[in-house]
């Protein structure tokens, strides 16, 4: 992502008002079915606020620019630079850092916008520790009862981190991974954890994530679910305990 240049990924939001709007005889403001995508006596399709749409796209962008490194730990981002950049107002982007900011990911700064969190070893460790306190007696349990085959269907999953992996692309990586993780833990049946844990994930994963170990950290999911089929209760708590760590 250039400053001061529109992100491909984020277009300029279109509201879907009508630029001129026709007067009633009474002089009411008045629509045209029409202009809003359907005709007269047709059923409309569900809209979504263009605004969420935008906020939701500048989200995913700004996600995807922290874990790769575009937007730097400590340094402070404004929401009309962040806006020209991406090709939208600054309100979106307010309004996706505030998400962020409740993630930890971005801190707010009074009169100047959001200053990208620096994270120490010792935080990474300790999200670490949380992950693995969450998720490792949680596939141990379902390791006792799933059926080898219910593994084998994961493998692709499994399978498509190794090959993001292999490209270098860190922001790839980090859904791919994040996916793989959510497939695992869906099969415990506890939507909870599984909201739960995918949080923790994403908060480990950005800003500031240790570089490198792409490969490595790939290549354990596929150890992992050798374990869990083989149901080796032993090998599965070590490699989910080392694999909370991250890349590395």
């Amino acid at each position: 992502m250039e400053q001061g240049r529109p992100h491909s990924a984020v277009s300029r939001p279109h509201t879907g008002v009508p630029a001129q709007a026709t007067p009633s005889a009474r002089g009411e403001h008045t629509h045209d079915e029409s202009e809003y995508g359907y005709a007269p006596g047709a059923r409309p399709a569900p809209r979504v606020p263009q605004r969420y749409s935008v906020r939701g796209q500048v989200l995913d962008a700004l996600r995807k620019a922290l874990v790769s490194g575009e937007l730097v730990p400590g340094e402070v981002y404004s929401g009309p630079a962040l806006g020209e950049r991406f090709g939208v107002s600054a309100t979106p982007v307010r309004e996706a850092m505030q998400q962020l900011a409740l993630e930890g990911a971005v801190e707010v700064v009074p009169n100047r916008g959001f200053r990208v969190t620096s994270r120490t070893e010792r935080d990474h460790a300790e999200l670490a520790e949380v992950r693995a306190l969450l998720e490792v007696p949680a596939l141990l349990r379902v390791a006792r009862a799933v059926p080898a085959a219910r593994w084998r269907e994961l493998r692709p999953l499994a399978e498509r981190t190794a090959a993001v992996a292999a490209e270098g692309d860190r922001a790839a990586y980090a859904e791919a991974d994040r996916a793989f993780h959510r497939a695992l833990l869906e099969l415990t049946g506890n939507r909870q954890l599984v909201i739960v844990a995918d949080e923790l994930h994403r908060r480990a994963q950005c800003p500031g994530a240790v570089t490198g170990g792409l490969t490595a950290h790939a290549a354990e999911h596929l150890r992992l679910l050798d374990a869990l089929e083989a149901r080796d209760l032993t090998a599965v708590e070590a490699l989910a305990t080392h694999h909370c760590a991250g890349p590395s």
